[in-house]
């Protein structure tokens, strides 16, 4: 008896949570004003939630910039912006850079933009110290997230942001790091060719075809639960790699809907193909350590691990031999 009386006390239970409810959402909700019921507000919140299921971006990148330079594109469009990924101690690289092939007047008739990405530092006289490099070269943005190696990707997107919003118009962009030493000549003349229509959905660089390395030791360690598939989609490096300037807001765009991972270059990699663009393969760019020779570096566009002196040796170098941007932009004209 007991057990016939439990059963008949669930069931009546269960019929009225389900009346209660059947009522809750089939009520009129045109009478939804002034002080509300319980019942409509909790339709209220449904409603709010499941149509936003599809639009609510699950990265919103909610970074205010602290250091901006929304005014370097304006007189003049660039034919290239290039980014560059750097840290606060590194000034000695920014600077080498500023000196050799990252210099915005080295091709007359050719506007390039340089700008140094960086992130917020935990040491404030780090932030001064890059505030007032900021002044002086207005060639440095910032946002307030914490600048480390896990936070590279937020560092691009950054600066993909950044092109969408402040130079959407420019024709190239390129995404480099601090430690890259750029041959200008055969990456505008020979790889980009000014004077042939801008290509559009255009990614190219140091293709890489892998997949996640599940050593927890390793500096590119994925963790399953963040990327369980056991290929990469193809990626280009991203010691350097150049992509025409629409792709920049449709990565952004991607990339609010598109779940976060520390390997920068892999994510650019999930963006792309989200967007079903295929990077293309470049031998001109090398993510890797090369012995300087003038013949050798004359044939490449990007080489990597080269410090400040080897950059301005390098640079000095090529110039001499005839080889910088300005002798061979005098020999064309």
């Amino acid at each position: 008896m007991a057990s016939k009386v439990s059963c008949l006390y669930v069931l009546t239970v269960v019929c009225w949570a389900s009346a209660l409810w059947y009522l809750s959402i089939t009520r009129p909700t045109s009478s939804y004003t002034g002080s509300k019921p319980f019942s409509h507000l909790t339709v209220a919140r449904k409603n709010f939630t499941f149509g936003n299921i599809r639009t609510r971006p699950i990265n919103p990148h909610s970074f205010e910039f602290l250091i901006n330079e929304p005014n370097k594109c304006e007189k003049n469009i660039p034919f290239l912006v290039i980014l560059i990924s750097t840290t606060h101690k590194e000034f000695d690289a920014r600077q080498a850079i500023r000196e050799t092939w990252g210099d915005e007047n080295n091709f007359k008739g050719i506007k390039i933009a340089t700008l140094f990405l960086l992130g917020k530092n935990a040491d404030p006289v780090l932030n001064q110290m890059v505030e007032q490099e900021s002044q002086i070269f207005h060639d440095i943005i910032v946002e307030d997230f914490i600048d480390s190696y896990h936070n590279l990707t937020l560092k691009t997107l950054m600066g993909m942001r950044w092109v969408a919003t402040f130079c959407s118009k420019a024709k190239y962009v390129m995404k480099t790091d601090s430690d890259i030493f750029v041959n200008m000549d055969n990456l505008i003349y020979k790889l980009l060719k000014p004077s042939t229509k801008p290509r559009r959905r255009y990614f190219t660089g140091y293709v890489i075809n892998g997949g996640p390395i599940r050593d927890v030791r390793s500096k590119w360690y994925m963790p399953r639960d963040l990327y369980p598939d056991s290929n990469y989609p193809p990626f280009c490096s991203g010691t350097g790699y150049i992509f025409s300037a629409d792709v920049a807001e449709l990565i952004y765009k991607t990339s609010l809907h598109t779940r976060l991972l520390h390997l920068e270059d892999v994510y650019v990699g999930l963006c792309l193909r989200k967007l079903g663009i295929h990077p293309f393969q470049n031998s001109g760019f090398n993510h890797w350590k090369m012995a300087y020779s003038l013949c050798r570096y004359r044939r490449v566009i990007t080489v990597h691990q080269i410090s400040p002196e080897e950059m301005h040796r390098i640079w000095n170098d090529m110039s001499i031999r005839g080889f910088s941007g300005r002798l061979i932009m005098s020999f064309l004209l």
